[in-house]
């Protein structure tokens, strides 16, 4: 949502607030009628506090998006903050017509809210697990994630017990927020959207090591998908019997094109090492003559 549809969200909340606030300065001058009915002076305190829980709300949600960039809040923080604003007013507003009846009102209720807490347990823990993560912000909307054993995809939106996500393969993934919070939770997207990336390429022993990182680092300098600055770089992860391993490290703009840029990596390398006439590694078999034993040469 953009700060000119905040900024015109905000009227009505403004006119409501003016409103009451008016009818509280001028309840004087209201008629006999209604500036001595108690009932409408409740109410009309009320309404204060309700309009201006509503109008705090409304900036609250402005000052989210304009301070969010291109990163915007969780929606859930915007509900969180306009849940606990208007449950102040309502609050206020019951302690009003009650007194101090209020308080005892809430106390007796004490045994039925905690079956009711009973009841909806995993509800709770989701939305429970749903405000810390709006507090603890370890992604936004449009961050691409990996949820360790459950999901690698994209934020689209985070909801009190929910988290709608969407997969590279356009599928629509929603994850309960307690499951979530109980895994380890990798985000491609921050601090900054590029990352680096690895894949490991086997080679023959009869090409030196010299020789073969240069022609994989010049084969990568043609690459349109993978980023130049910081530059590829390769190395040496073991020296096994089957052949040498390399490591190719290099720079990914952006979590989308990780695929694409894998296949880049593999097939500009594969295309140059075929020029260099270079061989992948095989698994070598020794076969070793010794002469046949005859019946005479067993043992007796």
């Amino acid at each position: 949502m953009n700060i000119k549809l905040h900024m015109r969200h905000l009227i009505l909340p403004i006119l409501t607030v003016a409103i009451g606030l008016g009818v509280k300065h001028y309840e004087n001058a209201l008629p006999d009628k209604l500036s001595t009915n108690e009932t409408f002076l409740l109410f009309s305190t009320a309404f204060v506090y309700l309009s201006s829980a509503w109008l705090v709300s409304r900036v609250f949600a402005l000052i989210l998006d304009k301070s969010a960039g291109n990163r915007p809040y969780p929606r859930l923080l915007q509900d969180l903050i306009a849940a606990a604003l208007f449950i102040i007013a309502f609050a206020a507003s019951a302690a009003l017509f009650m007194g101090q009846g209020a308080i005892g009102a809430l106390a007796s209720s004490g045994i039925i809210l905690v079956v009711l807490g009973f009841a909806i347990r995993h509800v709770v823990a989701d939305t429970l697990s749903g405000i810390a993560l709006a507090m603890e912000a370890p992604f936004r909307i449009g961050d691409w994630v990996d949820i360790d054993t459950l999901a690698q995809a994209k934020v689209i939106e985070i909801g009190w017990r929910t988290t709608r996500l969407q997969t590279p393969d356009a599928t629509y993934m929603i994850l309960p927020n307690s499951q979530i919070s109980r895994q380890r939770i990798t985000n491609y997207s921050a601090p900054k959207r590029d990352f680096r990336s690895q894949v490991s390429i086997t080679l023959d022993h009869v090409l030196p090591i010299g020789k073969a990182r240069d022609i994989m680092l010049s084969a990568l300098s043609n690459a349109k998908l993978i980023q130049q600055e910081p530059k590829p770089d390769i190395r040496v992860q073991s020296y096994e019997e089957n052949g040498i391993c390399y490591t190719v490290r290099y720079w990914v703009p952006k979590f989308e094109l990780a695929v694409d840029c894998r296949d880049e990596v593999f097939s500009l390398i594969d295309e140059a090492l075929r020029d260099a006439g270079s061989i992948a590694p095989y698994r070598r078999i020794q076969l070793i003559n010794a002469p046949l034993r005859t019946d005479a040469d067993q043992p007796e």
